[in-house]
């Protein structure tokens, strides 16, 4: 990867909707190069695909959490069960497996409260092999889907 697939790059970040066009305008190279260095980003699974960023608040989405879990067992089979399950909860938006105490980070987003009462309840301390669930509500998210410092 040179310099100019780091600026197309850079610019796809700000901007996913850019026209190879104006793309190719901006990184300083003509349209076809562009576009087949694009496509190779995008084949090797560089640019991993683009979509909308939403605001939640905007869809009815106000409240938002972040849950610890801490899981029984670390056997691969248990940690898979987790994971595979984890997966069918939608209100689940980033999850991270970490070193140490907690085994998972989660970041929740429901409408309001009790609605993630429920999931907590309801789904979260019930998903195979958890141990302990602990919770703490965002007050403000002052960075989101910053772009990697390429």
């Amino acid at each position: 990867m040179d310099r100019i697939d780091r600026n197309i790059l850079a610019e796809l970040q700000g901007d996913g909707r850019l026209s190879v066009t104006e793309l190719a305008d901006r990184v300083g190279l003509s349209l076809s190069p562009c576009h087949r260095r694009v496509k190779a980003l995008e084949d090797s699974g560089v640019i991993k695909g683009y979509r909308a960023h939403l605001a939640p608040e905007t869809v009815g989405l106000n409240f938002s959490a972040l849950v610890f879990v801490t899981i029984r067992e670390g056997t691969r089979e248990a940690v898979a069960a987790f994971e595979t399950a984890l997966l069918d909860i939608v209100q689940v938006v980033e999850a991270q497996r970490l070193f140490g105490d907690p085994d998972y980070l989660l970041h929740v987003i429901t409408r309001d409260l009790p609605a993630f009462q429920r999931l907590y309840d309801e789904q979260l301390t019930s998903l195979p092999n958890v141990q302990r669930v602990m919770s703490t509500l965002v007050m403000k998210q002052v960075i989101a889907g910053r772009p990697l410092p390429i």
